[in-house]
């Protein structure tokens, strides 16, 4: 008997909830098509479900027709981009998840006080390159404790930082040291501020590596929180997966396991952890539970144009 154990909370977050809904409803308001700019979040599942149900999903807006309902997804945009389909005249829904626009807010605060301004994330992820083109002042990318060193600031400068939403606890309380290490005048969130469902998910991903012994995170590997997930495993010392479904499953994995761990990146649907275990049923026969964990409530509000007294607000 192969014992599963569920991390709490896993998959969706109420960030994730509300960009699917505003696609699903814009879809059903305005009909086929939506377009969509990026994917709405990163999970090929749920872009390619979304897309079944008439969106469509581009990298530019020029590839929107004139005059078509447009979604930014949730990672947020540059301010270009709003400019640009304004000056389109494109009906726009905008899909950021209000924790990536209170990034964005503080950025432009800092940036005010003419602090030098670093930003704490991966070069390249949708969320960094919407932040670094929102704040509207120069950024400093730093990933990592060596390219803290490696800044071009003089020690004695004030400077300000800010963080991707989805990174590593560990790695980013790391950096943010580094930097207080080397520079004199560091003004920054607490490591308390990064996303409360990325806070939540990796504290539930070690509690579960305390009592499995191999751990699978359900997610696309495009997915910046997934890959975070099962960083925290292999760092716990367990052999850790990256599984978008469970055709992804090897079964000499599971050869003299007792104990498996499952968990879901933010952007992943519950059932693609049913499909998971699915999966291992065919192995063997499972026994599932679930770890105590966080209750998540939050939810967040629809744009105004998508709500009715009917249709109530996003949830976790």
């Amino acid at each position: 008997m192969l014992q599963v154990i569920l991390a709490k909370p896993r998959g969706f977050c109420a960030g994730v909830v509300r960009a699917i809904e505003i696609v699903e409803r814009a879809l059903e308001k305005y009909g086929a098509p939506v377009y969509v700019r990026h994917e709405i979040v990163h999970n090929r599942h749920v872009v390619n479900t979304l897309r079944r149900k008439g969106a469509v999903f581009v990298d530019e807006l020029s590839e929107i027709p004139t005059g078509a309902m447009t979604v930014f997804s949730a990672h947020g945009v540059a301010r270009r981009v709003e400019e640009e389909a304004k000056a389109r005249g494109l009906p726009v829904l905008d899909a950021t998840c209000p924790l990536v626009t209170k990034v964005h807010l503080q950025g432009r605060r800092y940036g005010a006080t003419g602090r030098a301004l670093v930003l704490i994330g991966h070069e390249g992820h949708a969320e960094v390159e919407g932040t670094i083109g929102q704040v509207g002042v120069p950024i400093r990318l730093v990933q990592s404790v060596d390219d803290v060193a490696a800044l071009d600031i003089a020690v004695d400068t004030p400077i300000a930082y800010i963080t991707q939403t989805t990174l590593s606890v560990d790695d980013t309380r790391e950096i943010i040291a580094a930097l207080n290490e080397r520079f004199d005048d560091v003004l920054g969130p607490d490591v308390s501020e990064i996303c409360y469902a990325t806070q939540n998910r990796q504290t539930a991903v070690r509690d579960l590596c305390r009592v499995a012994e191999l751990l699978l995170v359900v997610g696309s590997d495009n997915s910046s929180n997934s890959r975070r997930l099962r960083e925290i495993g292999l760092d716990a010392g367990l052999p850790s997966h990256l599984v978008a479904n469970g055709d992804a499953l090897d079964p000499s994995w599971f050869d003299g396991v007792d104990v498996v761990g499952v968990t879901a990146g933010a952007s992943a649907p519950d059932e693609l952890v049913e499909d998971v275990i699915a999966a291992l049923r065919r192995f063997c026969p499972v026994e599932v539970s679930q770890l105590d964990g966080v209750e998540e409530k939050l939810e967040f509000a629809l744009p105004r144009e998508l709500r009715t007294p009917s249709m109530p607000l996003a949830r976790a």
